[in-house]
């Protein structure tokens, strides 16, 4: 039985891929290997094709084509569950484009009395900040005349806002400026030194917000913002909606 494993291996050998052999043993062999009647040992190889048909033949050629179809028919599935979710996607996105950024108009300074400062604020009251420069408003969800975003979609939302302010050199910094959702503080920025003529701060928060929800910035009673009252900017977007099954 140790012969058949050796005619097998070098009829693979002769026919699978050319050699060249000049010695009158190797051609013996070969030629045994060729006239063998007997049963042959091989299970997953193809014998007949290796022993009895053409020169070329690969005796894994059969496995190879079932292997290389299966894939082809898993790579067909997948490119129609990816082209389908890329539809589902695009048709979300297409209707939930949520985005905005607002800054504060320079131009509703007024003069403190008494300074040179030119100011929004101080009030007796709380006031919403208006952020009514309005650079991005996908959606349509930020109103700048109020300077209040409404949430369009159930989701979670990102907001974020940079408070600017400048006084004279013997001015003092004192403004306090809050996120508002629905009336209820959400974050918060504030300053209260005579050591800096200048200073600016960002504050970033993340927010679940039903549909008609809504978020604002507020200027705390008896505070203000001074000069270059363009450099504070409201912005917002959603980060995911809530999809309904």
């Amino acid at each position: 039985m140790v012969v058949l494993p050796v005619l097998f291996l070098l009829g693979s050998l002769f026919l699978c891929n050319p050699v060249q052999a000049q010695s009158d043993t190797i051609l013996m062999l070969k030629q045994a290997a060729l006239n063998w009647k007997g049963a042959l040992t091989c299970e997953t190889s193809d014998c007949n094709c290796t022993f009895n048909q053409q020169r070329g033949c690969c005796c894994a050629a059969r496995d190879m084509l079932q292997l290389e179809e299966d894939i082809l028919e898993r790579m067909t599935f997948l490119w129609h569950d990816i082209s389908t979710l890329k539809g589902r996607v695009q048709s979300l996105t297409d209707k939930i484009k949520v985005a905005f950024k607002a800054t504060m108009d320079p131009n509703i300074a007024l003069m403190v009395p008494g300074s040179t400062e030119r100011c929004f604020g101080p009030f007796n009251i709380n006031i919403p900040v208006p952020f009514n420069s309005v650079l991005l408003n996908s959606g349509n969800g930020y109103n700048p005349s109020l300077g209040i975003f409404t949430a369009p979609f159930p989701g979670v939302y990102v907001f974020s806002f940079t408070t600017y302010s400048s006084v004279g050199e013997n001015g003092r910094l004192y403004h306090k400026v809050q996120l508002m959702k629905n009336g209820k503080r959400g974050a918060s920025v504030w300053e209260n030194n005579r050591e800096d003529a200048e200073d600016s701060a960002t504050q970033v928060v993340a927010l679940e917000m039903q549909r008609g929800d809504q978020v604002y910035l507020d200027l705390t009673s008896g505070r203000k913002l001074c000069t270059n009252l363009q450099y504070n900017v409201f912005t917002g977007y959603i980060l995911y909606p809530y999809i309904a099954a």
